[in-house]
């Protein structure tokens, strides 16, 4: 059976005005991981935006954190389109044109090493446990020593869903595809401790979301 493609974490997307793909999801949480970014994030080297969907975050934490260059990833072929299309446009020196990443798929840790920052931003609750698994033992495997790993998105707390809409929502992507789902925040911790890194921070975020922050020692 062949492996499924990865869904967009960027949600609905759809052609903008210019001709862009366009994620109102996107849009609405850049700000806040932007700021969270600033906060975190200080250390110049290079960044890995994993599943970067539109584009539209990779262009915007570009322009605010120029000292790190970034380095969009995705793995579908009209999403790493409008991703260069957004590169092309905002014509930034410190902003590479897509490569080619699955995040779910075991490898890609080794040959993108040298990570000062890998991003996640809504994508772990698209994807079963064993692709998640994967995805950050191979996020730790891609970061310098030092280097941080910054996940954003839905999260169980202490195994419970804690709002009527993340309930629905779970509810929701579980009738799609039983395997996917809001993970819980604890698990996920663990397994950042099991790849190698130490929880450095836990953040809440605007409409109930989570970030956590793990560091490479």
């Amino acid at each position: 059976m062949p492996k499924r493609l990865i869904p967009s974490a960027e949600g609905y997307a759809e052609p903008d005005t210019d001709g862009f793909l366009h994620a109102p999801a996107a849009a609405r949480n850049a700000e806040a991981i932007r700021n969270l970014l600033k906060s975190h994030a200080s250390s110049p080297g290079h960044a890995l935006e994993l599943a970067s969907g539109t584009g539209q975050h990779v262009v915007e934490f570009a322009r605010a954190l120029p000292h790190l260059h970034w380095q969009p990833s995705e793995v579908d072929e009209k999403r790493a389109a409008a991703i260069d299309a957004r590169v092309a446009r905002a014509d930034l020196p410190n902003l590479s044109k897509v490569c080619r990443v699955d995040a779910t798929a075991p490898g890609w840790g080794k040959e993108n090493t040298g990570k000062t920052l890998v991003l996640l931003v809504n994508l772990l609750h698209l994807v079963s446990d064993e692709e998640a698994k994967v995805l950050i033992a191979e996020a730790a495997l891609a970061l310098e020593q030092g280097g941080l790993f910054v996940i954003y998105g839905p999260f169980k707390r202490a195994g419970k869903l804690t709002s009527e809409g993340d309930a629905d929502f779970h509810a929701m992507l579980q009738a799609q595809d039983s395997a996917v789902g809001y993970k819980d925040d604890t698990w996920i911790v663990d397994l950042l401790q099991s790849a190698g890194l130490e929880l450095v921070d836990t953040v809440e975020m605007p409409a109930n979301n989570l970030a956590l922050i793990a560091r490479h020692p």
